[in-house]
């Protein structure tokens, strides 16, 4: 059973890997190079799917200055279509819908396969941002042009622990169409766990099943990009900063924390009777951190499938 079909079950049991296409400003050849080798890289781990992500600018979220300058990247959509029609398994596609009309988003939509591709669509950076079209309007456009194309939300355990109302957001996501949730990045394990307890706690006092949750992790090889993950709004807790900072290999703490934090979560998850999978990204462009997040990634798919 691929991974789509687990989601339309309501299972879990799976991994992911998480990759942005190359910036807008790339050679077409280097572009070509650069996506042969992420699938060289990615091939021999036997992951059940990719997440293409789809970055828009964010600088309307916060008034802190973007650690690395905000740079447009290839369209994940044309990404996908040019660079990596040979990738064996399904695709989840992000839309960051702010940034496209009602005729080419719908036009996206209407051209997918269920079979091969999901889409998580994702609102504005800040409910400030004037945007062309509503995330409403985008559920409704899937809803109407393509209801069998699996849907996907975006959910912040950060958020919940500062309004305590996002399990209820997740419900109301639920309600208009997605049928599965993929988190930010977690480092703060406790922020995820309140999160889930109360998602799947409201879910079965509402007499329904939660969907599946899909925890992303990642690594932190250095102090600048632990100031990009707060940037990105990505709640680190303190004693994991002490030990990053403090170590003799920052990045070799950071695998050991990330996994030890996925195998915790799997376990929490799955003893709620919550269906959880797991997807995989590398923040930072540097050889190495992607590394260790391949390397994450090919311990976890052992751990999540045993």
């Amino acid at each position: 059973m691929d991974v789509l079909a687990r989601l339309r079950e309501q299972q879990g049991g799976f991994v992911l890997f998480a990759i942005t296409p190359p910036r807008l400003s790339t050679d077409p050849a280097r572009v070509a190079e650069v996506a042969a080798a992420t699938m060289d890289r990615l091939r021999p781990l036997d992951l059940d799917g990719l997440v293409l992500y789809d970055i828009d600018d964010e600088s309307s979220r916060t008034e802190v200055d973007r650690p690395f300058p905000f740079s447009p990247t290839i369209d994940p959509a044309d990404y996908l279509a040019a660079h990596l029609g040979d990738w064996p398994t399904p695709v989840v596609v992000y839309r960051a819908v702010g940034k496209y009309d009602a005729g080419s988003l719908g036009s996206w939509l209407s051209s997918q396969d269920p079979s091969r591709v999901a889409t998580v669509l994702v609102g504005a950076a800040s409910a400030d941002a004037v945007a062309p079209l509503s995330l409403t309007q985008a559920h409704g456009l899937r809803r109407d042009l393509n209801p069998d194309l699996l849907l996907g939300g975006v959910t912040i355990p950060e958020r919940h622990d500062r309004r305590g109302d996002e399990h209820l957001r997740l419900i109301a996501k639920q309600e208009a169409g997605c049928a599965f949730f993929v988190t930010q990045i977690v480092f703060d394990t406790n922020a995820a766990k309140n999160l889930v307890s109360d998602y799947a706690y409201e879910c079965r006092a509402r007499g329904g099943d939660p969907a599946p949750v899909v925890l992303t992790l990642s690594v932190c090889g250095s102090m600048r990009t632990l100031e990009f993950l707060r940037w990105l709004g990505v709640e680190v807790p303190r004693w994991i900063e002490n030990d990053l900072r403090h170590s003799a290999d920052t990045l070799a703490t950071s695998m050991e924390q990330a996994y030890a934090a996925a195998v915790d979560l799997v376990a929490f998850c799955r003893g709620l009777g919550v269906p959880v999978g797991v997807n995989v990204e590398s923040v930072s462009i540097r050889r190495v951190e992607i590394e260790a997040s391949v390397e994450l990634a090919r311990r976890l798919v052992e751990h999540v499938r045993a």
